[in-house]
């Protein structure tokens, strides 16, 4: 009796640990979770609405799948998603979302509408079919503007997308000053310019995530105005990859906390890691991985890595953010038992 009361007291302790999502406590949760270079990033909204972008690799024996699965399942204690969203056309970020809709109910698809074909990809139209099918071909189609409104007890809860398919929302806003730090470069013909953008609000809170938006289109959208504002937390775009983070744009939103969704030899390139240390307000970036190209002087301190192993020995250490109801401070943290740092939310948005 005594073993069954202990037990029962330990589950209670988990259920009520703040790392536990539950719609009583007001609060927007966000989690990074590895996938090796690829993305997947969950939301549970302080309704307890679960939003993904993004699904990281297919195969790999299940690696990418089974990690949104124990994320969902076992520390935000969702047995379904509402919303799953795909931010382009490349298999590290839809790769697993028929997989998922085999073992899950999946109740809304979103994408930036579906291609007749990808060049870059000879395996599109087999892949395609299978999130057709878990679609069931009813996928809603996002485009430059749209904005998404969650139901919130506490602060006002809504996503707006600011690019979709090379377009981008109107170019209105104060003037940029890091205007002139685009520099067109050849236009990138590839599904990643096609990206959607998410810029999230709840309450005073902002977030960005752009998917794998490329250089050119970040220009336009954040040239000669900045219709972004400044954010508090932003995912460092296409894994850290030189051919996006356009300083032009970096630099503008100029993001308190930053999470770069890196893998150990993808991403995390040397130049983003320079654009980054420009920005002003920026008081930490968090890696998911270490990037086992540079010296250690060359990325965030190992304090602020989720990840040090290289793939084969991985662990996938997630990172969360996690926003107070009334979007006036958050947190982040590494993994169950990381330090929980606490940071709060700019009163300079424009």
């Amino acid at each position: 009796m005594f073993r069954a009361f202990m037990t029962s007291l330990a589950l209670l302790a988990f259920a009520c640990s703040p790392l536990f999502a539950d719609e009583a406590d007001g609060r927007l949760d966000i989690y990074f979770i590895d996938v090796e270079g690829g993305a997947a990033t969950l939301f549970v909204t302080p309704n307890g609405e679960t939003l993904l972008i993004d699904s990281g690799y297919p195969d790999y024996g299940g690696r990418d799948r089974d990690r949104i699965l124990d994320v969902l399942k076992n520390v935000a204690g969702k047995k379904h998603l509402d919303h799953a969203a795909v931010t382009h056309w490349h298999l590290d970020h839809y790769g697993n979302h028929a997989a998922l809709a085999a073992e899950i109910d999946i109740r809304n698809f979103w994408d930036r509408g579906i291609p007749d074909d990808l060049q870059e990809d000879a395996k599109f139209l087999e892949r395609i079919a299978d999130y057709r099918r878990a679609s069931q071909n009813e996928s809603k189609k996002l485009k430059a503007g749209d904005v998404l409104k969650f139901p919130s007890k506490s602060s006002p809860l809504h996503i707006k997308i600011a690019t979709a398919s090379r377009e981008v929302i109107p170019n209105i806003g104060k003037p940029n000053p890091h205007a002139d730090r685009h520099e067109p470069r050849d236009t990138d013909k590839s599904d990643n310019a096609a990206s959607l953008s998410f810029l999230v609000s709840f309450g005073e809170f902002k977030f960005l995530c752009c998917g794998d938006l490329t250089w050119n289109v970040e220009g336009k959208l954040v040239t000669p105005n900045n219709p972004l504002g400044k954010v508090d937390l932003f995912m460092v775009t296409h894994h850290g990859l030189p051919m996006s983070n356009n300083p032009a744009l970096v630099l503008a939103i100029d993001p308190v906390v930053a999470v770069m969704c890196n893998g150990p030899t993808k991403g995390g390139h040397e130049q983003t890691q320079q654009t980054l240390r420009e920005v002003k307000s920026l008081q930490h970036l968090y890696q998911l991985h270490r990037n086992i190209k540079l010296d250690a002087d060359q990325q965030t301190p190992a304090e602020f890595i989720a990840n040090d192993a290289i793939t084969q020995e991985c662990k996938g250490v997630w990172v969360k953010a996690s926003v107070a109801p009334d979007g006036k401070s958050y947190t982040v943290q590494i993994g169950p038992n990381g330090k929980v740092r606490t940071y709060q939310t700019r009163d300079d948005h424009e």
